[in-house]
């Protein structure tokens, strides 16, 4: 990979993301236990943070799972939902929440490999993974807050935090 290549991925990606006041794709993947998630049957309730992630059992990805597992009573007292996709299959994802203790839905996004993360303006074509986008889905699956960070940045779940308690307030 030439330095040109590595400060491109180095900044944040926005271009081709579904935008702020955009209606969020509606999504159904299976979860790290094979059950089928679908996204429209969780907006009725709850806001749903949607995050993508490059690839299970990697360091940033892993330190960013485990914070998201330490602040899901935040999510919860807010009403929120989160889920997590990569592009790895339910039998990588299974092993993976197992070996971190992780409760939330772990969404394989396989095959069609990369579909969703593709509808989201996400899919890294060349390397096959998703950026590190994260997508705040208010219960109307109208996307309220978004950030999408190329795959060596990891992301602030503090702003995460700070956008689902706007939208309960």
């Amino acid at each position: 990979m030439s330095a040109e290549s590595e400060e491109v991925c180095a900044v944040p990606v926005e271009t081709g993301s579904v935008e702020v006041g955009a209606e969020a794709p509606d999504l159904t993947l299976a979860d790290q236990h094979g059950a089928r998630w679908r996204l429209g049957q969780h907006l009725r309730t709850q806001t749903v943070v949607v995050v993508f992630y490059p690839f299970a059992f990697t360091g940033v990805c892993t330190g960013e799972l485990r914070a998201i597992q330490e602040a899901l009573p935040r999510f919860q007292a807010e009403d929120a939902t989160v889920v997590a996709v990569s592009c790895d299959s339910m039998f990588s994802l299974r092993v993976f929440a197992e070996r971190e203790g992780l409760t939330f839905p772990l969404l394989s996004d396989f095959w069609p490999h990369g579909a969703v993360a593709r509808d989201y303006g996400v899919l890294d074509e060349e390397r096959g993974c998703a950026l590190r986008g994260t997508f705040v889905v208010d219960r109307g699956g109208v996307v309220r807050w978004k950030v999408v960070n190329a795959i060596p940045d990891a992301r602030e779940l503090d702003d995460c935090l700070k956008a689902v308690e706007q939208l309960s307030a």
